[in-house]
């Protein structure tokens, strides 16, 4: 009797099962120590796994740390794709992010144990920080990618795309910060949508000034 020969799907869930382990690991060892106090070889230890499995899944202790934070931008996402064709693409992008903020099975980050302490940390540590940054860079390219679609645009040839990204992510970004300095886990939405209101008056208020720029040079110019 021959053995069992292992499927791809056998072998993907076995994979994803020793990656989520690992995340776990480093996530508990970095907010019960502190980064600078936990070492790969600890967490691969943690996991049961050795140096060289961890290194297959991670390229540090501070991506594996921050793993979790990879799946809240794909929720983001798919709900930007959900949203309604005729929203303007900034307005979709808000909505999107409410929508994951308000959906109890996405475990967004004021629902989540511990992810408010995490980005607390983030903010202290600078490497921790970067992993982070690139996290949300990735997840920006996605989101660019689908506002382009949504306007039917190339976002290689037209800045629409990244603009709207740029000026959503950037509010959210801010949102965040005041959330995790402000010390109420429970606050984010709130920090959410006062950022985005923020948003919506300096461009309210760039049109104005822009328009009386406008009217001020025609006057100028029909003056003889």
């Amino acid at each position: 009797m021959t053995p069992e020969r292992k499927t791809p799907e056998r072998r993907s869930r076995k994979a994803r099962r020793t990656r989520d382990t690992l995340a776990q690991a480093a996530f508990e060892l970095v907010l019960d120590r502190g980064l600078r106090n936990v070492t790969v070889e600890e967490i691969a230890e943690a996991a049961d796994v050795d140096r060289r499995t961890f290194s297959r899944y991670f390229p540090s202790k501070e991506a594996a740390a921050l793993d979790s934070l990879r799946g809240d931008g794909d929720r983001i996402n798919a709900a930007l794709r959900a949203r309604p064709a005729p929203e303007p693409p900034l307005l979709a992008y808000r909505r999107a992010v409410l929508d994951w903020l308000a959906d109890p099975e996405a475990e967004a980050w004021h629902r989540r144990p511990r992810i408010f302490e995490l980005l607390v940390v983030a903010e202290e540590e600078p490497t921790l920080y970067a992993v982070f940054h690139h996290i949300r860079v990735d997840a920006q390219e996605d989101s660019i990618a689908i506002v382009a679609d949504r306007l039917g645009v190339d976002s290689r040839q037209d800045i629409r795309p990244a603009v709207t990204v740029a000026a959503g992510a950037g509010a959210l970004l801010a949102a965040q910060a005041a959330w995790v300095r402000g010390g109420r886990p429970d606050a984010l939405p709130e920090r959410v949508v006062e950022a985005f209101d923020a948003l919506a008056e300096t461009a309210r208020e760039a049109r104005a000034a822009g328009a009386e720029a406008t009217e001020e040079a025609a006057e100028t110019e029909a003056t003889p």
